[in-house]
């Protein structure tokens, strides 16, 4: 295990978790607790980075999961924590609001990075995503840019490490480093990405930009609860199947050291203990060069979360899809 630098994101070789809302109501059925428990047994596997965020609303519970920093198990510096400030706190005065709830409810002093969870404002409320017209949802007249200044400035108050964003495309990045006293790069771009979205110009331009990229939805999000029946499965693609044969491990395995080899974080998502314990053993094999360009060259392309309900907003970032 390669602990986290500071005000950097872990390596892929780290082990990673994303605990979100899916997460939490699965975990009732398949973990039979609360994502307190998933994160603590993921604690004891071995995973060091997690993924959390405000929208996901159970940051409490995995702040009384981190318990076993106080019994422990793991050493505060060893973990590497990371939320994201939701589209309703866009507004300047609203960033610090919003990242002191976030530290408080992880019983955090501080966060390894902080993510701007889009780059889309939306009004400011208690509605995650408050309503407009026509099934849309409501948009706020802020620039990211000038929310970016704002989480600067929690860099400066100590209370996060490092800020990034997650779902910016490649114009809004630009956007972002040109902007005219830009102060802390990003570090790090989160994105979905599997092989029916390998994202590879956009992981290759953050790279070469020096910004770190996390994947999200590695395996294709077979329990996605929007997926429909006829969406196909990366899980059942014949040359995943080979693959998996060769090596002799699971459709998981093979997807998350795909992005491992790829210099990609990877935040694969599971509730169940077998599951979590299965995820965590990627690191006694290797992908060939031809398998990684097997993966990467599949015709069917398709987005999971495409948030479509703000297709109209100013900022949405998949308009080129």
């Amino acid at each position: 295990m390669i602990p986290p630098l500071v005000g950097t994101v872990p390596p892929p070789e780290t082990n990673s978790f994303v605990a979100s809302s899916d997460d939490v109501s699965r975990s009732r059925q398949s973990f039979q607790g609360t994502a307190r428990d998933v994160v603590k047994f993921a604690i004891d596997v071995g995973y060091r980075h997690f993924d959390c965020a405000y929208l996901y609303q159970n940051e409490s519970e995995i702040g009384d999961a981190l318990e076993k920093i106080e019994e422990g198990v793991v050493k505060r510096e060893d973990l590497f924590i990371v939320s994201k400030l939701w589209s309703t706190f866009h507004e300047r005065s609203l960033v610090k609001e919003a990242c002191q709830k976030t530290l408080a409810a992880l019983q955090l002093d501080d966060l390894d990075l902080y993510l701007m969870h889009w780059p889309m404002g939306f009004k400011a409320g208690e509605e995650l995503f408050p309503a407009g017209g026509n099934g849309m949802v409501m948009p706020s007249d802020t620039d990211f840019l000038d929310t970016w200044e704002a989480m600067e400035e929690l860099v400066d108050a100590g209370m996060v490490k490092a800020i990034g964003v997650s779902n910016f495309n490649r114009k809004q990045i630009d956007r972002l480093l040109s902007k005219p006293g830009l102060r802390h790069k990003p570090a790090n771009n989160q994105i979905e990405s599997h092989p029916y979205l390998p994202q590879e110009e956009l992981i290759k331009y953050c790279q070469s930009k020096g910004i770190s990229v996390t994947a999200y939805c590695p395996l294709g999000a077979p329990n996605w609860p929007w997926s429909k029946p006829e969406d196909i499965s990366l899980f059942d693609e014949p040359q995943i199947k080979e693959i998996v044969l060769k090596y002799n491990k699971t459709p998981a395995q093979v997807l998350i050291r795909l992005q491992i080899q790829r210099n990609v974080s990877v935040i694969p998502k599971s509730v169940t203990p077998h599951c979590i314990e299965e995820n965590f053993k990627v690191f006694d094999f290797e992908l060939a060069k031809e398998e990684m360009e097997t993966f990467l060259t599949f015709k069917k392309q398709y987005r999971i979360c495409t948030l479509s309900e703000c297709k109209n907003h100013k900022d949405y970032p998949f308009v080129e899809d």
